[in-house]
């Protein structure tokens, strides 16, 4: 962050030696450059105080330009006072501004300060929204054996009463029926694909068709036979 504001300066702070803004076109540009880049970090440590100053107020989240808004207008006075002493300072006596010439220095300080301070605001208006929260682990982990937790799950194939679990770590049985895993699932790319088996998508490393029916190989080898009733729902995925 420092680094990147002290970039912003240095730049900011060329284009405006290049132009010769504040009045500033008299002075060498070997020497106006410099100049310039010295009130440009002037003027950015002056905008991060005054951010926070307007990022303060609950009313400030509710638009990221009001926030830009007011800091511009917090900071566009004392910056045109300072480039104003500033340019007194380093100017030759005939060209040095005079207090006539503050309203001049006020009125750009108001336009650069509220531009740079509203593209600042817009640039970062993401930057206090909270991160989108992570989606919750299907519920179906939970019940892993202990041996078995961490474990990518492969398939889930019903036993009778019991499902066996066949996962990365090995294999376990459950008490749960099929129906129940299917639903607890729901966060796995994964579908049921005989009444006896669920399947995850990455788990599949080779599907063969052969007499009228189709046949899942999964990592660990395996083989899962897919049921005319969820064929079609495969065939659409490109599962087979």
């Amino acid at each position: 962050m420092v680094r990147a504001t002290l970039v912003s300066g240095v730049l900011v702070g060329a284009f405006l030696g290049f132009i010769g803004a504040f009045g500033t076109d008299d002075m060498p540009l070997s020497q106006r450059i410099p100049f310039m880049v010295a009130i440009s970090w002037i003027a950015t440590l002056m905008g991060v105080a005054a951010f926070r100053l307007a990022a303060m107020g609950a009313w400030a989240r509710a638009a990221y330009w009001r926030v830009g808004l007011v800091a511009g207008l917090a900071m566009f006075a004392p910056m045109g006072l300072v480039v104003w002493s500033a340019v007194r300072l380093v100017a030759p006596p005939e060209h040095a501004p005079g207090p006539d010439a503050i309203p001049a220095f006020l009125v750009v300080s108001l336009v650069t300060s509220l531009f740079f301070c509203l593209l600042v605001a817009w640039i970062r208006r993401d930057a206090g929204k909270p991160p989108p929260a992570a989606a919750a682990p299907p519920k179906f982990l939970e019940r892993l054996p202990l041996k078995l937790r961490g474990a990518e799950v492969w398939a889930v194939e019903a036993e009778d009463h019991y499902l066996r679990l066949h996962t990365s770590k090995g294999q376990d049985l459950i008490l749960l029926r099929l129906a129940d895993a299917v639903a607890e699932l729901e966060g796995i790319e994964g579908m049921q694909v005989h009444r006896s088996w669920w399947v995850a998508r990455d788990a599949i490393t080779n599907a063969r068709r052969g007499d009228g029916r189709a046949t899942l190989t999964l990592k660990g080898g395996s083989e899962v036979p897919v049921s005319r009733t969820y064929a079609g729902q495969l065939r659409e995925k490109g599962w087979i």
